[in-house]
């Protein structure tokens, strides 16, 4: 993600002192590193064990082998690939305002950076095509969504990301626009700076961003209408004595409802999480890169924290993903036809 290299540079030290043209280093003290590099190291270690225990959970209990389930997993291994190959060298470059690991590095890392982003926000997209199905139109949804519009809806998404992410930043169309100003006035040893011209910006931030978004919100939008009328419906029949495959209409009904908002928050989070960053992004190029370094760093790891958070909500808003928890953590995922409990 984007990190500015202007800085006061009475505050600076070089990254390489004997290197010529080394980009500057913050000067922070000791103490003020440590608590951020706790703070960060502590987000890394939750976002790898909370999507690790979202995947086997998913993975090892059949009951869990569901359309949706197989998106929420896709997710998951996207949060923990984030947390597992940039968030780490990312706190480093934060903190330490240099890079260390080489120019071929530092485009990989900013590739899987904008893949892995790109891929939470495509699965989300999915999902609530899934869950608009489940809820509006519940009798089309077992011939509509199966396993393998599913499976491919998941392999488009990963396809798509490493496209936009690999393509932007190997073939360099991101500096098409300002090639010159980056090379002679940005570029230095020991920096890795993602910037982008206002095309795009732009149009990177509204195929990433900015549309999915919108069509996501209009999408939980028509769920939140759609449950809302189903839930006065079930009130009033709930007054009457029902046939017994009817209360089970019912009961799955609520149940997909309440999938449905649990992802709706998934998908809050997601949007509160990431828009800092991405209204900063395309608007960096009209204000001739002046957001401070320490601004953008907020912004980006704010949204990294969206990682963070996805399995905190399972654990709250799911008793399955509980239990499931419980069973794994005191070691009866190891017995005999555990995969086969039930968790519902």
């Amino acid at each position: 993600m984007d990190i500015s290299v202007h800085e006061n540079t009475e505050s600076m030290q070089l990254c390489y002192e004997s290197v010529n043209g080394s980009c500057p280093r913050a000067i922070r003290s000791t103490g003020v590193r440590i608590t951020l590099y706790l703070l960060a190291v502590l987000a890394i270690l939750v976002t790898l064990f909370g999507n690790m225990l979202v995947i086997i959970s998913i993975a090892h209990f059949k009951q869990l082998h569901t359309p949706t389930n197989y998106l929420v997993f896709s997710l998951a291994i996207a949060d923990f690939l984030l947390g597992c190959i940039v968030m780490p060298y990312s706190l480093i470059r934060s903190i330490e305002s240099c890079w260390y690991f080489g120019i071929l590095f530092c485009k990989l890392h900013t590739s899987f950076d904008l893949v892995l982003c790109a891929a939470s926000i495509i699965h989300l997209c999915c999902i609530s095509v899934d869950r608009y199905y489940a809820v509006c139109d519940p009798l089309k949804y077992k011939t509509t969504i199966t396993v393998s519009t599913v499976l491919i809806m998941i392999c488009l998404s990963w396809a798509l990301s490493f496209l936009v992410g690999f393509v932007i930043i190997f073939l360099e169309l991101h500096l098409i626009e300002i090639k010159d100003f980056y090379y002679h006035e940005i570029a230095c040893f020991g920096g890795c700076t993602l910037m982008m011209g206002k095309v795009c910006a732009l149009v990177y931030s509204t195929i990433s961003f900015y549309f999915p978004a919108f069509i996501m919100v209009c999408i939980y939008t028509k769920i939140y209408l759609v449950a809302k009328k189903q839930a006065r419906t079930i009130n009033n029949l709930s007054r009457k004595v029902q046939p017994i495959n009817e209360g089970n209409s019912i009961a799955s009904q609520r149940s997909e409802r309440k999938a449905a908002k649990t992802l709706g928050i998934v998908m809050g989070v997601f949007i509160l999480c990431w828009s800092p960053y991405f209204v900063c992004d395309s608007i960096e190029p009209f204000i001739k890169y002046s957001t401070p370094p320490v601004l953008f760093d907020a912004f980006f790891w704010v949204g990294y924290l969206n990682s963070t958070f996805n399995p905190m909500i399972y654990g709250f808003f799911y008793s399955w993903f509980r239990k499931a928890l419980k069973i794994i953590l005191t070691c009866k995922i190891f017995a005999p036809d555990s995969s086969r409990i039930n968790l519902f």
